[in-house]
């Protein structure tokens, strides 16, 4: 038995964010249904490298059932008012206004289902001057000021996965999980509104303090970190990067006298807090990359590793699928199985359980028949 056994969500979705919320609940045990276009939803066409289908719906669309539904055809709503008479959870991520121009207001919805939670997912929330503005991740990206501080000096760079997307899933996620632990007190569910902008301002408020109140102008700084010294990658001797990262004056001291050899660094007052190496952080570096550079990858790791001090590879994605530490988890896709990095989350004592990933209206006729209008 899983935690969301019993729980039903209806989720009328397409793209990102909103199958990512749905497909977390899935994965915790609800059963949801997601709601589709006739045509289905635009991401199963996103590509087709995954067995002949599109890598983002495998990944984020497991465990559902897909029935598919005009919402324009009294046939159809019928049918979606019928599963809304059982559900806890409606999602949706249609442009703000058209469920209610669709006859499925949330406000009307929350009266005639008290219980009913609906969380609305959107490019810039449903209120404000751009609500009605179109919005997808990587212009939420730069509106959001995450391209001005990504990406190398000279110019700004887009985060290469659907940052903006999965953020406001995630916030989505976790305001569902919160009202439905909330509605356990009152009986009553809620309304909740997330958009992609507000989920990524969110993430966005470090840079954001640091330049309001302390004046500092956030520069891209690549692979360095923009406060932190020495923090970033350098070259090895067999042209491989590693990365490290110094959090405070301790690790500092080991750095220099354990890994570098320079324990003169350690003890020189020009260097003895981070704010202090952020001002000489081109000296600092030097030292770093001289040493890195005389070894290999390996070597400096291991030296690293006796020093006890942070880093990382600058690895690719051939380095993540051999990576010691990745796990995977198998999923049906009408194609056949295939095996995907595993949830973040992991149970103790469980193994992932991922339904399969459905067809187009897989579960049409079978739904219409448990919930045949009156």
């Amino acid at each position: 038995m899983k935690d969301l056994d019993g729980t039903f969500v209806i989720s009328i979705e397409h793209a990102v964010a909103a199958p990512y919320a749905s497909c977390k609940l899935a994965d915790a045990g609800a059963r949801v249904v997601k709601v589709e276009r006739p045509e289905g939803d635009f991401a199963r066409n996103y590509d087709d490298y995954v067995k002949g289908q599109s890598a983002y719906f495998v990944w984020l669309n497991r465990g559902k059932e897909s029935i598919a539904l005009n919402l324009k055809s009294d046939v159809d709503k019928a049918v979606l008012s019928a599963m809304l008479e059982k559900a806890d959870v409606l999602i949706q991520n249609l442009a703000p206004g058209t469920l209610a121009k669709l006859g499925f207001a949330p406000e009307a919805l929350r009266e005639k289902h008290p219980r009913l939670i609906i969380c609305s997912i959107s490019g810039y929330g449903e209120e404000g001057p751009w609500k009605d503005q179109k919005a997808y991740d990587l212009l939420i990206q730069a509106e959001s000021g995450l391209c001005a501080i990504n990406g190398a000096p000279e110019a700004p760079g887009r985060v290469g996965v659907s940052v903006c997307d999965i953020a406001a899933g995630m916030t989505a996620y976790q305001s569902i999980l919160q009202a439905l632990l909330g509605r356990q007190k009152t009986g009553e569910g809620r309304i909740i509104d997330v958009s992609l902008f507000h989920a990524m301002a969110d993430w966005m408020n470090v840079p954001y303090l640091q330049h309001r109140y302390g004046k500092k102008e956030i520069t891209r700084q690549g692979l360095r970190h923009p406060t932190i010294a020495p923090y970033g990658a350098f070259i090895c001797a067999d042209e491989k990067a590693i990365l490290i990262s110094i959090q405070n004056d301790r690790e500092w001291v080991r750095l220099c006298r354990d890994v570098l050899g320079r324990a003169d660094l350690a003890t020189d007052a020009r260097y003895a807090s981070n704010a202090l190496r952020i001002a000489n952080r081109e000296i600092v570096d030097t030292a770093c990359a001289e040493f890195f550079a005389s070894l290999s990858r390996d070597d400096c790791a291991a030296k690293l590793d006796a020093a006890d001090i942070a880093y990382g590879r600058l690895s690719d994605l051939d380095d993540l699928a051999d990576h010691p530490q990745a796990r995977f988890a198998e999923v049906e896709i009408p194609s056949g199985n295939i095996e995907l990095l595993a949830p973040g989350a992991r149970i103790v004592g469980q193994e992932d359980q991922l339904g399969p990933v459905p067809t187009i209206n897989e579960h049409g006729d079978a739904l219409r028949t448990e919930f045949k209008p009156d």
